[in-house]
């Protein structure tokens, strides 16, 4: 991954974007449907090489996939009769196909090996692995990949208790070993993640119910499969939403985006910020809410973004810290640890892409300050993380007309979650003469 792309200034942004399928309901549409015995069709699936990890190890396990564009239909034996693995699930650089996967072999009578890239191999795995101990399965002992599950002493304890994080991976990955355990589970989490996986696991029949902060599951319903229509991935759309609060004269348009409480803390942020967001017809699709968004520029101000927010915009807090580059005052982040172990460490590599770009940063462990000005065209690296890429994408963007273009290097990495993202950035964006 040694290619780069020269991003030039932009004139304003002004159009439609339809962006691709939402990457975390895409995953869990896929993996529920696994789930139950029978067909489903998932419209608007994010085809990615993160989902597509998904797809290649349930195959391993039995299932069937017909894929037509962003369709495609799931058959599905049912995960009681799953069969084991040829060989290791290579989840590739997919976090939330390894975690969640981890729970789904809980369940299974056999040992199942997993593994990754580089990048997979050095985020860390024991916050999934030790609750699935705790419930009575075997696993490696290893704090990364690769590792194994083991299910096959075939008694699952319940889970009752907190998780250690406030991550929807290690919940969901622990929700899916419930749902096969021989008492009910009870998981508390320390705080609000993104809870797609109990909306479509109560659609689909499971007996499962949130109060709060705190999950119950009682195994034992059975499972049917169910059509899902994917919403537009407001991760993806963030980074359009926040190019275009940059610049000023622009108004792009994002239809179908999902706004899940649980992920449109990016809305939160930008609104705080002064920036011209608008939400029309609402409305819900396959369980979830979906809404139009509509940015326009505007000038925006430094903010202070921790607690809640966090957890509800931690995909997108390197894009809103190049909003916060180029907003006035300062901006601070705190309470965001978690950026230190996604695909790059995203507190050092978002400070070292403002810093290039002649932006005042100080880092911390747990966020970073951010001094408000006019970013410039620079070198920068993605450091292989997609959401890098497309972050620095957005700065270059709104840069120094007067500085010059942008090289990113590794650009390929939008591959793992936004293929079309260069293709849909020439053609929305206006470069001044």
């Amino acid at each position: 991954m040694n290619d780069s792309i020269s991003v030039e200034p932009s004139g304003p942004l002004v159009g439609s974007v339809r962006v691709p399928g939402d990457k975390s309901i895409s995953h869990r549409a896929l993996i529920c449907n696994a789930l139950a015995r029978g067909e489903a069709e998932i419209r608007g699936l994010l085809e990615s090489a993160d989902c597509r990890s998904t797809i290649a190890c349930l195959r391993q396990w039995g299932v069937e996939f017909e894929q037509s564009g962003d369709n495609i239909l799931v058959r599905s034996p049912g995960q009681a009769v799953f069969h084991r693995s040829a060989g290791v699930l290579d989840c590739g650089n997919s976090g939330t196909s390894i975690r969640l996967l981890s729970g789904v072999a809980a369940g299974l009578p056999f040992r199942t090996e997993f593994d990754g890239d580089e990048s997979l191999r050095g985020r860390p795995m024991r916050r999934v692995l030790d609750p699935l101990e705790q419930m009575g399965a075997s696993v490696a002992d290893a704090a990364t990949a690769p590792f194994w599950v083991d299910g096959s002493a075939g008694r699952l304890r319940g889970f009752d208790g907190p998780i250690a994080v406030a991550s929807a991976q290690v919940k969901s990955c622990i929700v899916f070993a419930a749902l096969r355990a021989e008492e009910p589970s009870r998981i508390v989490e320390p705080g609000p993640s993104r809870d797609h996986t109990e909306r479509m696991l109560i659609a689909m029949g499971a007996d499962i119910e949130v109060e709060g902060e705190t999950i119950h599951v009682r195994p034992g319903a059975e499972l049917h499969t169910s059509d899902v229509e994917v919403p537009a991935d407001i991760s993806a759309a963030a980074y359009w939403m926040i190019a275009a609060a940059l610049i000023p004269g622009s108004e792009v348009t994002l239809p179908n985006v999902g706004v899940n409480p649980r992920r449109s803390g990016v809305i939160d942020v930008l609104t705080s910020m002064g920036a011209n967001v608008e939400l029309r017809n609402p409305r819900d699709i396959s369980g979830e809410p979906v809404a139009d968004i509509t940015v326009r520029g505007s000038k925006l101000y430094g903010a202070r973004i921790d607690g809640d927010l966090i957890v509800t915009a931690l995909d997108e807090l390197p894009t809103l810290a190049v909003a916060a580059a180029f907003a006035e005052g300062v901006t601070e982040i705190h309470d965001a640890e978690e950026l230190r172990v996604k695909e790059s460490d995203r507190i050092a590599t978002t400070s070292a892409l403002l810093n290039a770009m002649g932006v005042e940063v100080e880092d911390w462990r747990d966020g970073m300050r951010i001094v408000g000005g006019q970013p410039r065209g620079a070198t920068v690296d993605s450091h292989g993380d997609h959401r890098l890429a497309m972050a620095a994408a957005v700065a270059a963007l709104a840069s120094d007309l007067e500085s010059g273009p942008t090289t990113i290097q590794r650009a390929s990495a939008v591959d793992i979650s936004y293929p079309t993202f260069w293709r849909e950035l020439d053609r929305l964006r206006h470069v001044p003469v």
